[in-house]
């Protein structure tokens, strides 16, 4: 009976004698993947971020993407409450703040936003029903190396926070804000990169800098860029062949004198209208540089970025499109991915400055049913906007006529999309409160009662036979559903 034994077993293509495979000895067995941890190099990633326009942009353009439009409310709401939660966003600077913490969140691999509330204990839980009057002064943006995670007391409560720290102990004072201690609640966290949860202790519970993915392939482009233009300063090289230099050299004094006053005359004659003046014996070449291969290659790297940060090259390179291709399709791709990154990111917290905003200026919640939508980010040209603008109105018009809209819902409406169709902006809230909420003017004209008895037509004179295939008769029947 023999005995079995592990035996190694290699899962990879292999060719033992043209050593081709990742078993073999060859040059492409040695490939790998190490992380480089630039997220924890905070030193390096600012220098870059200040330094690269493109890290720069990658940083950036999805922050502002996310927070450029803003929301538009459309649940059923008083009219004023909608107005003063829309101008309070603006009057803190919620969007601003808001994109700078998402910013910084991709920058370094997280950051917070921390929620100030007058006369709340910052180590207490944020409780909504307790915010006062006005107290809620806007928010404070603070990034991963502000603030140290207490890893001592973490969320047990069961929802999408388990797991996570309880509090949060800020350790850079230099905004004003003193050494406080600060519940979880009382703070809106985003990561960068999401790791899985082992990487995700090595940074000390925090993501990773979208910096860290593209590193290597910006180095590859900056090196290519920067070599390329160095190139242009050697595109129109000279040469001369000078008889019996080494000699000249060696021997000095007077004759190496003579060679560089020569030398000096040529540069100096030599314009482009000028001779350049040689010995007989001398010989003098120029050599011209082909950047053939540069621009494809420098377009290659470009397109590796792009697909590295998820951006189009129109939106990070500011790059447009060559051939048939318009890059309305690669926007529009580009900015369905930034709509998921709203609704997975942004719904939670901005439902919740919501709130505190609508408790903090009417002392109550919001109603159970209050929604929002984000504001669409792709712009239609003007033809098209002319063109929905002119559809939209039909169709309200229509519903109007046909008694299925009210004439304060239609106004209602119109206004609701102003900013996709760019009209009844100027419909004021007096204007939808003065309208009446009653059925068209068609409606009124009918009356409460329908067609009286003797006025309909006997169902049984409905016509038959070739009177009903030929319709001359069906007017007689069919007035009835008129």
């Amino acid at each position: 009976m023999s005995r079995s034994r592990p035996i190694a077993t290699a899962d990879s293509y292999d060719n033992f004698v043209a050593k081709v495979g990742m078993q073999q000895q060859n040059q492409h067995a040695a490939s790998t993947y190490r992380a480089n941890f630039t997220s924890r190099n905070r030193l390096l990633i600012e220098y870059a971020y200040r330094s690269s326009w493109i890290i720069g942009a990658a940083v950036d353009s999805i922050a502002d993407d996310m927070t450029k439009k803003g929301v538009r409310i459309t649940s059923e709401i008083d009219p004023k409450r909608s107005g003063v939660l829309e101008s309070e966003f603006e009057a803190l600077n919620i969007w601003d703040c808001l994109n700078d913490t998402i910013k910084w969140s991709r920058l370094y691999g997280g950051a917070m936003a921390l929620i100030l509330i007058e006369g709340q204990a910052p180590l207490t839980p944020l409780d909504v029903n307790k915010i006062g009057k006005d107290s809620f002064k806007g928010l404070i943006v603070l990034d991963r190396w502000m603030v140290n995670p207490n890893f001592g007391r973490l969320i047990k409560t069961l929802g999408p926070d388990l797991g996570k720290p309880e509090f949060y102990d800020i350790v850079t004072t230099a905004q004003g804000l003193p050494a406080w201690t600060v519940h979880h609640t009382r703070l809106i966290r985003f990561d960068g990169v999401t790791l899985p949860y082992q990487q995700s202790r090595t940074e000390n519970g925090w993501g990773m800098s979208v910096v860290e993915r593209i590193f290597d392939r910006l180095t590859s482009y900056d090196s290519t860029s920067v070599g390329a233009a160095q190139l242009a300063y050697k595109a129109h090289l000279r040469t001369m062949k000078i008889a019996k230099l080494r000699e000249i050299i060696a021997m000095g004094g007077k004759p190496l004198d003579a060679l560089m006053k020569n030398m000096e005359m040529v540069r100096q004659f030599q314009t482009n209208e000028g001779l350049t003046l040689v010995d007989g014996q001398d010989q003098f070449e120029t050599h011209s540089y082909s950047f053939a291969g540069l621009p494809d290659l420098i377009a290659e790297f470009k397109e590796e970025i792009s697909g590295a940060t998820g951006i189009p090259l129109v939106r990070l390179f500011g790059q447009s499109p060559k051939g048939f291709s318009t890059g309305d399709s690669d926007l529009a791709n580009y900015y369905d991915a930034v709509g998921t990154q709203q609704e997975r990111r942004l719904r939670r917290p901005v439902r919740m400055l919501f709130d505190i905003i609508h408790r903090s200026n009417f002392g109550e919640g919001l109603p159970d049913d209050f929604t929002y939508e984000f504001n669409p980010l792709w712009q239609m040209s003007e033809v098209d906007r002319s063109t929905v603008a002119t559809n939209t109105a039909t169709a309200i018009s229509t519903l109007y006529d046909r008694d299925l809209l009210s004439k304060k819902a239609a106004m209602t409406d119109i206004r609701e999309l102003a900013d996709v169709t760019g009209i009844g902006s100027s419909i004021t809230d007096e204007d939808i409160d003065d309208a009446e909420d009653s059925p068209p003017p068609g409606a009124k004209d009918i009356g409460a009662k329908g067609p009286s008895e003797g006025d309909r037509e006997p169902v049984s004179e409905k016509p038959t036979g070739d009177s009903a295939r030929s319709g001359k008769d069906n007017s007689r029947w069919l007035r009835w559903f008129k």
